[in-house]
């Protein structure tokens, strides 16, 4: 049974461009919002955000038993790496980055957690000819090859997306991070599979999880929905119920069947704790669905190929 977690930052301060959905609140009343979600395991913390006070934190985190699924390293930030992070042309800010990243897994093993995820969001382009691309893969493999190096039992995930608020983030897909990774070659990069990001880029997220898995950097997912047109960050099951039946068919497959899935949903104007139990409720639907498929049969009609078979027999289980 996969372990459930939220990620902090959705607990807190909700707000698009436009409009605040939720005000900020403390470490303290995030902590208790998600302990009235029943079937929540642990949260994913956010770095910087949630450790101005590390003694808290772990009084929190011992006072409600939450685990942690990761800690989520902000590579982005107001004020700071305008130009990105690990791609910046100054060496000052790389370095900068490599520094916070090594103080963040010595963080994370402090708590037990073997686990960072970063979505590198600002490393990108708005408009051609706007960065040297070969630069800034030298760049990126030379940082991140360092931050890895300060200690292998921690993974370093890196969460795709295809754009915001860059129109082109410099790591767009599955395929594109998955070839980075092994461009740098260290044991303990790997990837963030964010199910919403897959789809808005146009993947398939079951052959996405194939492909990494394959190349063994399939280290974390997130769970949430949108229409593919934007990473709306929804409830998941919102539009794609047998992309996400798939996924989970394929992540059992591949032996992701007891790590973590966090949340990543954004609750905008809806009670945030009522939106997490949805949450909940539907991933636990979805994995339910999931595992009435007879592996067996599945495995004989997946060497069939044929849809007049295999999409009725997926409709009888429902």
């Amino acid at each position: 049974m996969n372990k459930l977690a939220i990620i902090t930052a959705f607990l807190g301060g909700v707000r698009n461009r436009y409009m605040v959905y939720q005000e900020d609140r403390t470490l303290e009343e995030k902590f208790l919002m998600a302990s009235k979600v029943e079937g929540i395991d642990g949260l994913e913390l956010c770095y910087p955000a949630d450790f101005d006070d590390p003694k808290k934190l772990k009084e929190l985190l011992e006072k409600y038993n939450f685990g942690i699924s990761a800690i989520n390293f902000r590579s982005r930030r107001t004020g700071k790496w305008w130009r990105g992070s690990f791609t910046s042309l100054s060496a000052i800010e790389r370095q900068e980055f490599v520094d916070e990243v090594r103080q963040v897994m010595d963080v994370a093993i402090e708590l037990g957690s073997h686990r960072i995820t970063t979505c590198p969001l600002n490393d990108g382009t708005d408009s051609h000819f706007e960065m040297d691309y070969i630069r800034a893969y030298d760049y990126a493999a030379e940082t991140f090859s360092k931050a890895c190096a300060h200690n292998r039992q921690v993974r370093i995930c890196i969460e795709y997306k295809e754009s915001d608020p860059r129109t082109r983030c410099l790591f767009g897909n599955a395929g594109e991070t998955a070839s980075f990774c092994q461009l740098v070659g260290a044991s303990n990069l790997g990837v963030t599979l964010d199910i919403g990001h897959a789809l808005y880029t146009g993947e398939r997220p079951a052959q996405s999880a194939a492909l990494l898995a394959k190349a063994n950097r399939l280290f974390y997912v997130h769970l949430n929905d949108n229409d593919g047109r934007w990473d709306w960050d929804m409830l998941p099951g919102s539009y794609h119920i047998w992309e996400f039946i798939e996924m989970f068919y394929y992540l059992g497959q591949l032996g992701y069947d007891d790590d973590w899935y966090a949340f990543d949903v954004f609750p905008k104007e809806i009670d945030t704790v009522d939106t997490f139990k949805a949450a909940v409720t539907l991933t636990r639907k979805l994995k339910d669905l999931t595992d009435r498929i007879d592996r067996k049969k599945m495995e004989k009609l997946l060497e069939e190929r044929n849809p007049a078979k295999t999409i009725p027999y997926l409709h009888s289980l429902l």
